[in-house]
């Protein structure tokens, strides 16, 4: 399946639209459709998507499986339990500026991350790439003012998000930990399982307070969508990207999220893009080349 997307750097581009794409539509219908509500159906989609490309290798395969079930336990805890799921909730009280400009940090966090953990290094060129395109994503939420940065205030959404920023950089370099062997359509089905068996009560706590999800055409196709390319293509574009690019150079196309952000507002709320989109995505784009250019010796 997906035989032919089969370029990491493609992956990760289309991965990075799904996901911008995700941001647009938990920010649309926030107010019908509670965060971990969201979240946990968002999961409940990808996995019924999964199960029948997964289920033929369980048999084969679940002894690797089983021998690697702490990084199972981990990756599943992490990718699909925590990341989304701060998001979602950050989203319900931080401004949207906030969110992409922390969001954005992820790309560092894992650069930062790798070398704390994997002794892992960037060379010259490629950290210049690194400080480019978070120039241009700054370049762009700051709206070509520098005064929007210091004017930006700390709340509680901020720190759920800057929390969601680092359980990705982590899910990011503990994908290398995988179990070796497992069909990728069975590890996102088991990923999938321990991030919804964490969900479960939590969304059964949403649901004593009183926060429902209100039936509508727009929130229905909403919770589908994030099930189905975010939560299903996306994961498995993203994860067999990371397994040929590394973490490093595979979280940096987090930065395309504001470039995407910005076309997608355009298409759909008719925000005509600004001279400052231009540059900063201009700068991304100069960023990404950069760190991805370089050949392995």
């Amino acid at each position: 399946m997906f035989a032919k997307f089969h370029h990491p750097y493609l992956l990760l581009t289309l991965t990075t639209l799904f996901w911008s794409g995700n941001m647009v539509v938990g920010r649309a219908i926030r107010d019908d459709v509670p965060p971990l509500s969201l979240a946990f159906w968002r999961w409940a989609i990808a996995l019924a998507l999964t199960l029948p490309l997964a289920l033929p290798h369980l048999r084969s395969q679940w002894p690797q499986l089983k021998r690697g079930w702490r990084a199972v336990l981990a990756l599943g805890l992490l990718g699909v339990g925590g990341f989304n799921t701060f998001a979602y909730i950050a989203l319900q009280y931080t401004a949207a500026t906030n969110a992409v400009l922390l969001n954005s940090f992820i790309p560092i966090a894992t650069i930062a991350l790798s070398w704390a953990f994997l002794k892992k290094h960037l060379h010259g060129l490629e950290w210049l790439g690194v400080l480019i395109s978070l120039a241009g994503v700054t370049t762009i939420v700051a709206h070509g003012q520098l005064a929007t940065l210091a004017g930006l205030t700390p709340n509680i959404g901020d720190l759920w998000m800057l929390g969601a920023v680092f359980i990705w950089a982590f899910y990011t370099i503990g994908l290398q930990w995988r179990p070796a062997g497992v069909d990728p359509m069975l590890m996102l089905a088991a990923f999938t399982c321990v991030g919804l068996l964490a969900l479960a009560p939590a969304y059964a706590w949403e649901i004593a307070q009183g926060r429902l999800i209100h039936v509508t055409p727009a929130a229905l196709a909403g919770i589908a969508y994030t099930g189905i390319l975010p939560g299903f293509v996306g994961y498995v574009f993203y994860n067999r990207a990371v397994g040929e690019v590394g973490a490093s150079k595979a979280s940096l196309f987090i930065h395309l999220m504001p470039v995407f952000g910005t076309l997608l507002s355009a298409i759909f709320l008719a925000e005509v893009p600004q001279t400052y989109h231009l540059i900063g995505i201009a700068l991304i784009f100069v960023g990404i080349y950069l760190t991805t250019s370089r050949k392995p010796h």
